[in-house]
């Protein structure tokens, strides 16, 4: 079956890339809850960059999967030179700002000098890593959409040790290794993204057949693809740079409630993102499926995928809760948490476990059938309408206004998953979300 040959690989990918990310806040939450909290917030910005990147490698696998689909191989090459070029932009700027102004970042996200500190130490060394993750992120979005999602698994399955590795040496001080702390968590998250880019970049401009896709390639004209990729790839640069943006203003939120809270949640999101990895691997299956059938020219098979694809994703918000409730306990348990800290855990645990249902829908149709299918102009006005309108607001005046408990203000944080599953849906069953490209 097509969906669990390229989910599969997506899914245990994701696996490793949340379970990298917990380790580090296991280990990290071995220092104390200010270096977590310092480092939590510090990748609130590293989140954004990224964001940006799977948005611009997205929005050009919009276009790719359907060309594959044609075997328009020529058009592939030119979608693929338009988006690195801009992938190489956006990261060396943010990469910029990140190495010379990360006391002016974290300013953003908290107003206590001490995580201001520790974490533009931890930012200032992750720079580095924003070319090669930029790279590897949009390359492994472009291997996804014609199918070949084993190259980046693999990549991560090494870098998963990598990581690991080089941080239990860099935090702690082991093997002679100086005693880094959160420098050093930063050190080993560098040394993994270099050899995660070296890997997939490698294969994709040096030993990839099935587009031979080379270096030279990337100095092509895209002329001709130039409007086609504004239509269809800058909505979804947009649409996930404005949820990017949104989401660290809820993280913005969170840091103006207190330490407590923005330790709580640094715990409890990373055992969130565990949960759900099946739902991004659904999603990114049906993206690459719903694109390839449509490329084939077969709209009906497309429509009925997407309802299949509907129902599948709300089975599996149903199972990310229940695991969520069962995981995050154990978890609390392995990290050194105040008491009021872990008061507010089991509150989010709680709030997120109902709004995981929601949250797994709503990211099937965004970012899989609905983003296939070319709708990237809806998609967009769905992120700002719901989460700038609606959560932020409700979020802010809840937590920061009222003061309400965390169950509360993480249910009105998250409140535009709520409504833009049931939009979608909407969307999806009325079939006026379906886009042929041509040139």
């Amino acid at each position: 079956m097509k969906v669990v040959r390229l989910a599969v690989p997506v899914v245990i990918q994701s696996m490793i890339t949340m379970g990298v990310s917990m380790i580090d806040t296991v280990m990290v939450g071995q220092l104390g809850e200010k270096p977590l909290s310092a480092s939590s917030l510090a990748n609130e910005f590293i989140v954004l960059f990224q964001i940006l990147c799977m948005g611009t490698g997205y929005g050009a696998a919009v276009l790719t999967a359907q060309y594959w689909g044609k075997r328009d191989i020529p058009s592939f090459k030119k979608i693929v030179a338009i988006m690195m070029r801009m992938c190489i932009f956006l990261s060396c700027l943010l990469g910029l700002i990140a190495y010379f102004a990360p006391e002016s970042v974290m300013r953003i996200f908290t107003p206590e000098k001490e995580l201001i500190q520790q974490g533009a130490i931890y930012m200032k060394i992750v720079a580095w890593s924003f070319l090669p993750t930029g790279l590897s992120l949009t390359i492994t979005a472009i291997l996804r959409s014609y199918g070949e999602v084993h190259i980046p698994l693999f990549t991560s399955i090494m870098a998963f040790f990598i990581n690991i590795f080089f941080n239990w040496v860099f935090i702690f001080g082991h093997l002679g290794a100086p005693r880094m702390e959160i420098a050093g968590a930063a050190l080993g998250t560098l040394i993994a993204r270099l050899f995660e880019v070296a890997l997939i970049a490698g294969y994709f401009l040096l030993a990839d057949k099935k587009v031979g896709y080379r270096l030279k390639d990337l100095f092509k004209s895209g002329k001709g693809l130039y409007v086609q990729y504004i239509k269809f790839c800058i909505p979804v640069l947009i649409s996930d740079t404005i949820l990017a943006i949104g989401n660290s203003a809820i993280s913005v939120i969170i840091g103006h409630i207190g330490f407590s809270f923005v330790a709580a949640n640094a715990i409890v999101s990373q055992v969130t993102r565990m949960t759900t990895v099946l739902t991004t691997g659904v999603s990114s299956a049906s993206s690459v499926i719903t694109g390839n059938t449509l490329g084939e020219g077969d709209v009906k098979k497309a429509y009925k995928e997407g309802i299949t694809f509907l129902s599948l994703s709300v089975v599996l918000g149903l199972i990310a809760g229940v695991i969520l409730l069962g995981i995050c306990p154990l978890i609390l348990l392995s990290v050194k948490l105040s008491g009021e800290a872990k008061a507010i855990a089991n509150q989010l645990m709680y709030a997120i476990s109902f709004i995981l249902v929601f949250q797994s829908a709503q990211t099937v149709l965004t970012k899989g059938v609905l983003r296939g299918g070319g709708d990237t102009r809806f998609l967009m006005a769905a992120d700002v309408l719901f989460l700038w309108l609606v959560s932020i607001p409700l979020g802010a005046f809840a937590g920061l206004v009222l003061h309400l408990p965390a169950f509360v203000v993480y249910l009105c944080l998250r409140a535009d998953y709520i409504i833009k599953s049931i939009w979608c849906s909407l969307r999806l069953i009325k079939g006026n979300w379906i886009n042929k490209i041509s040139r």
